[in-house]
């Protein structure tokens, strides 16, 4: 049965340099409307979901246009606020070969989402209207009201007996010097409110201080998961390995952690078109997979050809059906390896 789905966090504008181009070489960027929650709730509307993003866009033509996209993307405005000015933006230089995708953050401080007051949102009113809330760690990031308004609508949500999930996509340029422990108070907290959350042995050893006693990154997987899952109390934890190939194709290992068992999917190698987004299309398959109660095997299979189709697909925001996540699970792999 399709479920109702929040998500609390940032909507930037993606300014892309068409083709291979630099900054430098091009008078021309390419917009599209993005952000970890947006990108989530996308996935999920394409399954069948309802979705409703709880933000904040400027109150003017540039909120106009972001919150039309959004209605694009099958994302409900019932909780999007409109104040402020300002939209958080960020610059993509795609890369090739030798040369490493770039982006260049610029506005976010002073974005209408980073800049809204504590106590702004109702939250005890969309906690008890939804099924679960989506929570990510980038806006964690951002500063202490946007840290508080997260805390406080998760305690809200746990308090109506719905499902957080935390995606903790801790990313070092955002938190700065001393990040690790600048965020590990609050994403301890986050942690002890979260049923799902999505992490891997990196978010364990550098942001809550694991120590592992293997240099193998999958037995310290195996070593820190079921800890931080005892320890938070979290029923269902997952994520990826990536490693990347000399001849610069993708190999993706999904894996999930959930009743003191371990699943992994089959890894998957393939070529990579778009890479920004990914890991939101992981999450998303793992939250349908547990939404509509599939087994844990099929969950992180299917979260897993989310994740390879979402590679394959301009722009931040995944664009794949059910159905087609399906056949790429039952049929597709070799097909997108030729």
């Amino acid at each position: 049965m399709p479920k109702t789905v929040a998500a609390f966090g940032e909507v930037m504008m993606r300014l892309e340099a068409p083709g291979l181009r630099l900054l430098s070489q091009t008078d021309t960027l390419q917009v599209s409307y993005s952000g970890s929650g947006v990108n989530v709730l996308s996935a999920l509307s394409r399954f069948g979901h309802r979705v409703l993003p709880v933000t904040t866009l400027p109150d003017n033509p540039i909120g106009d246009a972001a919150e039309a996209n959004l209605r694009k993307l099958g994302l409900l405005p019932d909780f999007v606020r409109r104040d402020g000015l300002h939209l958080g933006m960020y610059f993509l230089e795609a890369g090739f070969g030798a040369r490493p995708s770039r982006v260049t953050y610029s506005n976010r401080p002073q974005s209408s989402f980073n800049t809204a007051a504590e106590g702004i949102y109702p939250f005890a009113d969309i906690a008890s209207s939804v099924d679960a809330v989506h929570f990510c760690g980038i806006s964690l990031a951002m500063n202490d009201t946007v840290r508080r308004n997260a805390l406080a609508f998760a305690e809200a949500v746990k308090a109506a007996g719905k499902t957080v999930i935390f995606d903790c996509n801790y990313r070092p340029a955002l938190w700065g010097e001393d990040g690790y422990a600048i965020a590990r108070p609050w994403y301890e907290k986050m942690l002890h409110l979260a049923d799902i959350v999505c992490m891997n042995e990196n978010d364990a050893i550098h942001v809550l201080g694991l120590p592992a006693s293997s240099t193998e990154r999958l037995h310290q997987l195996q070593e820190l998961i079921p800890s931080v899952a005892k320890t938070y109390n979290i029923a269902t934890i997952a994520g990826t390995h990536r490693h990347i190939e000399a001849d610069g194709r993708h190999s993706l290992l999904g894996y999930l952690h959930t009743g003191d068992a371990f699943y992994f999917s089959d890894p998957l190698t393939f070529p990579v078109y778009d890479r920004i987004g990914a890991g939101d299309a992981y999450a998303s398959g793992i939250i349908h997979g547990q939404l509509s109660e599939f087994a844990p095997e099929q969950t992180v299979r299917f979260a897993s050809a989310a994740s390879m189709l979402a590679h394959t697909i301009a722009g931040d925001t995944p664009f794949s059906s059910e159905a087609q996540i399906f056949r790429a699970m039952m049929e597709g792999i070799g097909d997108i390896e030729r």
